[in-house]
């Protein structure tokens, strides 16, 4: 709308670039260009983008508009595909800038869902006779599936339950997206493989196999018997057949709205922050503390607040999220504090952007006296009670904790956990540091349902990560960040999904134009 006129005998000739930025750096790539439409000062382009949307990703875009054949540079806008998904009704506007002392008018953006995304498959699988692992008993066998990538590189996409001590075990149906699956592609590969679960997490590797969505779905038909192959044994052994064999007992497809069609609809992703601010972390002030910032690098707890915060506020109209430390002595009278707001301020503890949550933390940090114990449980319970006063689908929580150690009231924050899982909320755990974080893994409910006191979750709501996976070894920030966040977030739009299904909740329709 309203483009500079730089022909001299009648109005532009534009036409718009689109460049998208190459994760984890600072290169852009062209991606394609609209079709050319003769002077117009305010034109409406027919050629569309299609592009693949990740939720966990920062997909950064920018939007060159120039004069075709001259090549004059018109303007440009920089964007994050999440912020027009998150917008309303999928449109925003956003001014060109880039020539000095001139307006250059705003770009109008619309995104929309192709439709060949929606489908869902619910499918079951067994097994049969599969490799024994275990000295005292036999297997405990799980799946994990894996979409592959254009870069031949694969990403997890989906983990079974646990069925313990057997050779021939039969997993429950489980549902998931096409596009997790396969990204809409039918005959990409996607990869299984089979484990044998241990509980101090090194779970132990039966075989693989490898198959495509096109292939599942003649299961619709027929049963499908894969080998489970051990590629070490096949070498190994001149008389090796197989470590068993896993059946696709069935296999089914539907339409499903989707995480778009809801945010789309006006579903407001809140976001809450808790930092631990126990003694364990060490000193602020000393450049061994995982709470020390440098005039030249941010802390991990810093680095894990941009990676997670960056990508969810695209989603949060109002920018404003809640902040809490746990674990410290606060001032005036020094009373140990599981919950206080990072801002000091009780009746009000959100922070504008993520740069006001950085800003209160390092104001926290000086303030406060780190202490202990490590408690979860109040602040998830917080949140929670939030989370509880509105259930209608218009409004979902994501809580953040970044902690650096064992947990202290294991029993309390598996209780909390179980009550939240049938709330609007996820939870998100990053554990920095080097600590052990095996008890995190028990409430990240992957592989093994959470309980507490005979109550099972209804949902699996906790994710939980190391920070230390995601570190580049070349010290590369940005990219530690999109690792980081692409991990933690990829469960979110499944959480919120399964909450809106298990409450049949369907989404708003957006307002017509």
């Amino acid at each position: 709308r309203n483009l500079l006129d730089l022909d001299t005998f009648s109005k532009s000739d534009p036409v718009v670039v689109l460049f998208v930025q190459v994760s984890g750096s600072s290169e852009w790539k062209e991606f394609g260009r609209t079709e050319v439409i003769d002077n117009t000062l305010n034109p409406d382009f027919v050629r569309k983008f299609v592009l693949d949307y990740y939720f966990e990703e920062k997909q950064n875009l920018r939007f060159d508009v120039a004069l075709f054949g001259a090549q004059d540079f018109l303007g440009q806008a920089f964007v994050a595909l999440g912020e027009v998904i998150g917008s309303q009704r999928g449109r925003l506007e956003r001014p060109l800038t880039g020539v000095p002392g001139k307006r250059c008018g705003t770009i109008l953006l619309l995104a929309e869902e192709l439709s060949n995304c929606r489908d869902i498959v619910t499918m079951q699988l067994c097994a049969n006779k599969l490799d024994k692992k275990d000295f005292f008993g036999k297997s405990d066998p799980f799946l994990v599936f894996y979409r592959s990538n254009e870069d031949g590189t694969f990403t997890i996409c989906h983990k079974t339950e646990v069925v313990k001590n057997t050779l021939n075990p039969v997993w429950q149906p489980f549902t998931i997206p096409v596009r997790a699956l396969c990204n809409g592609d039918y005959d990409r590969t996607v990869k299984i493989d089979v484990y044998d679960w241990d509980r101090d997490g090194s779970h132990d590797f039966i075989g693989e196999f490898a198959t495509s969505y096109r292939e599942l779905s003649r299961a619709q038909s027929q049963f499908t018997v894969y080998e489970v192959l051990n590629p070490r044994k096949k070498c190994k052994k001149k008389k090796y057949v197989n470590s068993g064999t896993v059946t696709l007992l069935s296999f089914s497809v539907e339409s499903e709205f989707t995480f778009v069609d809801y945010i789309r609809g006006g579903t407001q992703l809140n976001f809450t922050v808790a930092i631990d601010f126990t003694a364990s972390n060490g000193l602020p002030s000393q450049p061994t503390s995982l709470h020390y910032a440098s005039p030249y690098q941010l802390s991990a707890y810093a680095l894990a607040l941009k990676a997670v915060g960056e990508i969810i506020q695209d989603y949060d109209s109002d920018k404003l999220f809640p902040a809490y430390g746990f674990g410290a002595k606060v001032p005036p009278d020094g009373k140990i504090s599981h919950q206080f707001p990072l801002n000091n301020n009780v009746e009000n503890p959100s922070c504008a952007g993520i740069e006001g949550v950085l800003e209160s933390y390092l104001q926290s940090l000086r303030t406060v006296q780190l202490y202990g114990p490590t408690n979860f449980a109040p602040v998830i319970n917080q949140v929670a009670g939030i989370a509880a006063q509105v259930t209608d689908g218009s409004q979902y929580h994501v809580l953040l904790i970044i902690t650096d150690g064992v947990i202290s009231d294991m029993l309390q924050t598996k209780e909390a956990i179980v009550t939240a899982s049938s709330l609007p909320m996820s939870i998100i755990i990053v554990g920095v540091g080097p600590a052990e974080f095996e008890a995190m893994e028990e409430l990240d409910g992957d592989e093994v349902r959470l309980s507490s006191r005979g109550r099972y979750a209804e949902r699996d709501i906790v994710q939980f990560v190391p920070f230390r996976d995601y570190v580049d070894d070349s010290g590369n920030q940005v990219l530690s960040m999109a690792r980081l966040a692409k991990d933690v977030l990829a469960e979110i739009p499944e959480q919120l999904l399964s909450y809106m299904k298990t409450r049949d909740i369907k989404p708003r329709r957006a307002d017509p134009e």
